[in-house]
């Protein structure tokens, strides 16, 4: 996610509950429902060992496949590309082993505490991510115009961002309750969430993020809003996400989904990739030792899906799903879940119209996707923490080199290290929607040269190119087959659809010939772009599936499905 928050927003509250993604739109405490000890529901005895197929291998669909072999079910993986979807984690040819570039999902908020449950299964160490102006950045340049001001901290900065900083915040307290809300969330207070959240969702469904910014008074600088999409706080700048939901936003910053970020230590893909080969403890049916590994053959997921569609099954009209691969083999089940963008359906997959209620079609035809883009280069050693000199060769006392935000091609650039004699990475560019766009036509070695142009706009006396050790590698995920696009950002007017595609889990009041295949992922998640979204839409769609053959959570421990008509999403009228 591009969004951001100003550090000021999220000072340390001494003595109060920690903030987490509970909410606003369904506050459900996955966290605690994982942690519990009586799990997460089993299904009868007599459907242990049933199929169910699982579309997508990225975390969502290997969450999910987790859970249900947990249960004693079958899970039988679709995956087109590799194990880990958007956590995805590459190498440099001609670069040191060790060295790795995230494509995807690079960091993640202490807030994403379901998520957090998995990395601890995987015994995976998080470290600090280098964001411009975190406390482990060792210093950033913001770019503007040709200007450009160096900062160890926002107090480094020219006024005019304090000024920026404190219009946002004015700005989220003013039209969106923000300090309230918070506390509710801290509090997991579910009835003023609800209170606050419905009176906003009805109030700024309409409204984009730039339109919510200038009705404030605090934003009615141009400069400041100017200022504030180009360059932000926390992350980098807001624009790229201005003609998007304002709805959208609130949710990242309510829930703190873009403070603190931490990074995997060695990459993302090892939490999808160890959970795939993982041998649970406490496993029902299956014998101790089975992994989602072992009960594939060769121990590879199968390959893509080509065709999805609705069968007669022995009691039902139509309530079995006929999966055919890439490989021609053709599979029925009598429930499967869809992990893998929902474009999916529209595009690469030949599916039948039955296969989902006409307004949930409708859902998926109005999901908005932003692009993004990363180039990673290999380095030598981490040279930006050389003092720089000046004209006449006297030390500055400031870094060669820094985080770098900027109007120029690079947008952000970030520098990654372990250690001051190690080889290093630098994510020259890292861009989203048009800014990604301007990038599609290129090849890797054409993005090279036009980033290491901008940059040495800004860093005139520094020699990037000597110190790169390997080839570049890049993504553009728009470009990507199975993917075509980052992640979802709802547009003004998308409420309604994301409810629909959120809730989809809960079928009780659909039809038996609409039943028994579930949507997950983080497009169909409140907070798409963020790993947490991809967790809790895969636990949602575990609950549907355990309820759909018959299974119960246990008493002590509802599941999201349980407790649904207490903190349902808001459902605004149609007409």
């Amino acid at each position: 996610m591009t969004s951001t928050v100003p550090t000021a927003v999220h000072a340390v509250h001494t003595g109060q509950r920690p903030l987490t993604m509970f909410g606003p739109d369904f506050p459900f405490a996955y966290d605690d429902f994982l942690a519990h000890p009586a799990g997460i529901g089993s299904v009868p005895a007599t459907e242990h060992g049933t199929e169910v197929a699982v579309i997508g291998g990225g975390l969502s669909g290997i969450v999910t496949a987790y859970e249900l072999m947990k249960m004693g079910l079958r899970p039988v993986v679709y995956e087109a590309d590799q194990i880990g979807g958007r956590l995805r984690t590459a190498t440099f040819e001609g670069g040191d082993p060790g060295l790795t570039a995230e494509m995807g999902a690079m960091r993640f908020p202490p807030s994403s505490t379901a998520f957090q449950h998995y990395v601890d299964l995987a015994k995976l160490r998080m470290e600090p991510f280098p964001n411009p102006l975190a406390p482990e950045t060792p210093s950033t340049v913001v770019d503007l115009k040709g200007e450009s001001h160096y900062a160890r901290t926002l107090e480094d900065l020219p006024g005019v961002y304090h000024q920026v900083m404190d219009a946002w915040n004015a700005c989220l307290e003013e039209g969106a309750d923000f300090s309230d809300m918070q506390q509710a969330i801290r509090e997991r207070d579910v009835p003023r969430i609800r209170e606050i959240w419905a009176r906003l969702v009805e109030k700024l469904d309409n409204q984009t993020f730039y339109g919510f910014l200038c009705d404030a008074p605090s934003f009615s600088s141009f400069r400041h809003r100017e200022i504030f999409g180009q360059v932000g706080f926390g992350t980098g700048g807001w624009d790229t996400d201005f003609p998007n939901s304002i709805l959208e936003i609130l949710r990242v910053v309510y829930t703190g989904a873009d403070d603190e970020h931490q990074g995997i230590a060695g990459g993302s893909q090892q939490l999808p990739l160890r959970l795939w080969e993982r041998e649970p403890q406490k496993i029902l049916h299956w014998p101790h030792g089975t992994s989602l590994a072992s009960l594939h053959a060769d121990g590879q997921p199968r390959p893509a899906v080509t065709r999805l569609h609705r069968t007669a099954g022995e009691h039902a009209e139509s309530d079995r799903i006929t999966v055919t691969d890439a490989g021609g083999a053709v599979r029925t089940y009598r429930a499967a879940v869809f992990t893998a963008q929902s474009w999916l359906l529209l595009s690469r997959i030949d599916c039948g119209d039955e296969l989902l209620p006409i307004d949930h079609w409708t859902a998926v035809e109005r999901t908005h996707y932003m692009e993004s883009s990363k180039l990673f280069v290999p380095v030598d050693r981490p040279f930006w923490r050389d003092e720089a000199v000046d004209d006449r060769g006297e030390p500055t006392g400031r870094d060669v080199m820094s985080m770098t935000l900027t109007d120029r091609m690079t947008r952000g650039t970030y520098l990654l290290e372990d250690g001051p004699d190690r080889p290093a990475v630098i994510c020259l560019s890292y861009t989203w929607c048009d800014d990604s766009l301007k990038w599609l036509p290129l090849s890797a070695g054409e993005r090279l040269e036009v980033m290491l142009k901008s940059l040495r706009e800004i860093y005139p006396g520094v020699d990037i190119r000597k110190h790169i050790t390997g080839d570049p590698v890049t993504v553009s995920w728009e470009n990507e087959p199975w993917f075509m696009g980052a992640f979802k950002a709802n547009l003004p007017g998308h409420y309604r659809y994301q409810r629909r595609l959120f809730t989809h889990f809960m079928q009780r009041d659909l039809p038996p010939g609409r039943r028994g295949l579930f949507l997950a992922g983080d497009d169909i998640s409140w907070t798409a772009g963020w790993a947490e979204g991809a967790v809790q839409t895969a636990l949602n769609a575990v609950w549907g599936v355990m309820h759909h053959l018959g299974g119960a959570t246990d008493p002590s421990n509802p599941g999201p499905g349980d407790v649904f008509d207490q903190i349902a999403p808001v459902e605004l009228p149609d007409d």
